[in-house]
């Protein structure tokens, strides 16, 4: 057991938001408060960029009433702001370089932090890493604890069952897509409609548009995921088939599937501009598809690209997904606060599917950063065109539950730091 650090912590957020990211917020803010050792948690404003600028707030006091706790739950984005900052490698010897990390642990010392938790998906996590790797470079690792908490509605983090943000993203998805066939059903005339989902490197959110077909609600005809090639003339027979069963069919993409040859389907219709991790930004993969069905048959052809709502949709939250949420977070304090943890990342251990179980534990946060964990070829249909019934049982676990935030005049109240 390592030695108690007392002083402070803090806590940011950094990736693209969820609708859970603010209960984890939440689960750390509660660990903090509950910590005797913990005496003020900051939050960063936007990321690491922030903590860096100094932009701090003290979330001990906005927090301290457990009904602004309880309101934050409910509250989607990162209500603390994001950022997209990729850290030099520890190792470099550039000036520049080195400067960057002096200047981060120069604020961890002038704010007594002793406690650092980054809440985001990959390449956060990269951050946690770089950071843990310079602090045991420079013989100061236990000077601070560094944690990583996850979250991502990509579902794609190494290590993990599955990360806070995946089962609210999954549940809008498969309500929406469940609506919108309900809506495409009501006319006879032969019309195709592709929905596209998020998911550049892995199909999970697409793969959830089809939980449906299990368990007697409606789902889409046809389903594509960047875990396999796309073939287009495999896509034309294939809604041929789907034909012959009715006139109104419905495709859900991942924004991230691929021709054989590696190039994405949408990459004509995209900038090829890049992030900081070298991530394209994707986006028109059903656009190119409506135009490829409408040049093939003829008939009726219309893309609906999901985009934002995926992620912010909070009002259609996962009960489950805000309860782990909040558990999530909560862990990593007690790990770093009495277990000594640092340069790791809780994640979710499932135990059972049915009745679903899981626990929390923590690992090296080098197991998990820069890894992608793609759906398993069990989870995809032989055809590559549909998810089986045991990535179902996966998946209708984690969008259990209604979430019930507060309204205020018909709307939800939101929570703003």
């Amino acid at each position: 057991m390592k030695d108690i650090l007392r002083g402070n912590a803090v806590v940011g957020q950094s990736g693209g938001p969820t609708a859970a990211i603010n209960a984890t917020l939440t689960g750390v803010i509660k660990g903090a408060l509950e910590n005797e050792c913990i005496e003020t948690l900051y939050g960063m404003r936007n990321g690491i960029e922030g903590f860096m600028a100094e932009r701090f707030v003290d979330l001990s006091a906005l927090f301290a009433d457990e009904s602004e706790q309880n309101a934050l739950i409910h509250t989607p984005a990162a209500a603390l702001g994001s950022c997209r900052k990729k850290l030099p490698s520890p190792d470099s010897e550039k000036a520049e370089d080195i400067a960057v990390f002096e200047r981060i642990f120069e604020v961890f010392e002038r704010y007594s932090i002793k406690y650092f938790f980054y809440i985001g998906g990959n390449d956060s996590m990269d951050t946690v890493a770089k950071l843990s790797k310079y602090a045991a470079r420079k013989g100061i690792a236990d000077s601070v604890r560094i944690m990583g908490v996850p979250k991502t509605i990509d579902n794609d983090l190494a290590i993990t069952d599955h990360a806070p943000g995946f089962g609210s993203a999954a549940k809008y998805v498969a309500t929406t897509m469940n609506e919108i066939i309900r809506d495409c059903a009501v006319y006879t005339v032969k019309a195709v409609t592709i929905v596209e989902i998020m998911g550049r490197d892995a199909g999970w959110l697409t793969a959830s548009a089809g939980v449906g077909a299990y368990i007697g609600a409606d789902a889409p005809d046809l389903i594509y995921l960047p875990e396999r090639s796309f073939d287009m003339n495999e896509f034309f027979a294939s809604l041929r088939l789907a034909f012959d069963k009715h006139p109104n069919i419905v495709v859900a993409v991942s924004e991230g599937i691929r021709f054989a040859d590696g190039r994405y389907v949408g990459e004509g219709t995209q900038s090829g501009a890049v992030d900081v991790f070298g991530h394209r930004y994707l986006a028109g993969t059903a656009k190119v598809l409506e135009q490829a069905v409408k040049a093939e048959f003829g008939c009726k052809v219309r893309s609906i690209e999901l985009n934002l709502p995926q992620r912010c949709a909070a009002h259609l939250a996962s009960a489950t997904d805000l309860e782990e949420s909040v558990a999530i977070g909560r862990a990593a304090v007690r790990a770093a606060a009495n277990e000594g943890a640092s340069g790791e990342m809780v994640y979710f251990k499932r135990l059972s599917s049915k009745p679903y179980a899981c626990e929390i534990e923590h690992c090296s946060v080098l197991d998990v950063a820069n890894y992608i964990s793609a759906l398993p070829d069990d989870y995809i249909n032989a055809e590559g065109n549909y998810i089986t019934e045991a990535c179902a049982d996966y998946i209708l676990p984690l969008i259990k539950g209604e979430a019930s935030p507060a309204y205020e005049n018909g709307l939800p109240k939101y929570v703003k730091i």
